[in-house]
């Protein structure tokens, strides 16, 4: 059976060289809010707010670093793991939402715990990433800095007041 040649090219019977750009850049996209300050025992507590645009939810995560240094390869682990884990933690946390015991432990076994408050501060850290991308090392760097000014500022002000 021969094909016929549809001239010109359409998005029906692309050719070589073709793009499709729907296909390329997706407006989709899962957006991660992360936030830094140190608790009363000194250590780091970062705090990540996952908007997952495709199923219409957030989940709130938090872990403790004891080293700024430590806190950010934890967050890039961290933000890793959600992006590779959306559709569990979607199914467990939301569609199950009465066995939210199972997504809990689900996230205890990376380091994760649940972030049950309700709110989350006004200043974060913002990056936005294709569903089930792998986190691109360069998206890191500003975030690490903006982490880093937020939780200088406080130690700095209090110098300056005394």
């Amino acid at each position: 059976m021969e094909q016929k040649q549809l001239w010109p090219p359409s998005a029906i019977n692309p050719k070589i060289g073709d793009t499709n750009m729907a296909a390329r850049t997706s407006s989709v996209r899962n957006d991660y809010r992360c936030t830094i300050d140190r608790n009363q025992s000194g250590k780091y507590c970062v705090r990540i707010q996952a908007r997952y645009p495709r199923h219409t939810w957030t989940l709130g995560v938090f872990f403790l670093a004891s080293s700024f240094d430590r806190a950010m390869k934890r967050l890039e682990d961290a933000l890793d793991f959600l992006q590779r884990q959306e559709e569990k933690l979607w199914f467990w946390g939301v569609d199950r939402a009465e066995d939210m015991g199972f997504s809990a432990e689900f996230l205890k076994e990376v380091g994760l715990y649940l972030d049950r408050r309700n709110e989350f501060p006004r200043k974060a850290t913002s990056i936005s990433l294709a569903p089930e991308r792998e986190v691109p090392a360069f998206v890191l760097g500003p975030m690490r800095r903006g982490l880093a000014e937020s939780v200088e500022l406080p130690r700095s002000t209090a110098a300056v007041g005394d």
